[in-house]
């Protein structure tokens, strides 16, 4: 099948996977997008065309965008991969590939250097959570030590730092727009500090 057909299939597969998902039958959408239920019948089976004059009615009634209708996947839409930047002891994965309202984006990172001796600030704030391990945090003059199953969030005008104890640690960040410029690099690699 060629990659045309495989979306063509996809887009009929979403179109009646979302209506079956609100419980309406063929008549329910056709009533809703202004096409005959059996137009409908044989755009979801295969036996149409679909027309992009249909597909966008269809697309609002459902509730949903024509972009997202007809988004290809591929292992990128789905696979997750890190990025180790050995210089700076970390790994990370990036868990959301837009940044989110407010600008908000969540990554894991696997921490394995110790905490490095200088503290910087940017503006915003930093919150994570601790999966495994223990993070030592520097907030100015005070070291704080969060362990597995804690979290933190601090202000990022504190001067800070944060870094591995004891080992390699775990920990699910979300950075605001701030954050994430400060946090990761251009060159893709990240910071241990702020």
């Amino acid at each position: 099948m060629t990659q045309d057909g495989e979306l063509d299939g996809l887009v009929r597969k979403r179109i009646r996977g979302l209506r079956i998902a609100k419980g309406w039958s063929l008549d329910d959408l056709a009533s809703r997008c202004y096409l005959s239920p059996s137009t409908l019948s044989r755009i979801e089976t295969g036996h149409r065309r679909i027309a992009l004059d249909q597909l966008a009615p269809i697309a609002r009634a459902l509730g949903t965008t024509l972009d997202q209708l007809v988004e290809s996947m591929d292992d990128e839409d789905v696979v997750i991969r890190p990025r180790r930047d050995v210089a700076h002891g970390m790994t990370t994965w990036m868990l959301t590939r837009e940044p989110g309202p407010h600008g908000v984006s969540v990554a894991k990172m696997r921490v394995s250097r110790a905490v490095p001796g200088e503290l910087r600030v940017h503006p915003g704030k930093d919150w994570f959570t601790v999966l495994s391990g223990t993070i030592e945090l520097r907030l100015g003059e005070r070291t704080i030590l969060v362990e597995t199953g804690q979290a933190a969030e601090f202000s990022t005008m504190t001067p800070h730092a944060f870094g591995a104890h004891g080992g390699p640690a775990e920990i699910l960040c979300i950075f605001d727009h701030d954050g994430e410029r400060t946090h990761l690099h251009p060159s893709g690699g990240v910071s241990a500090s702020g």
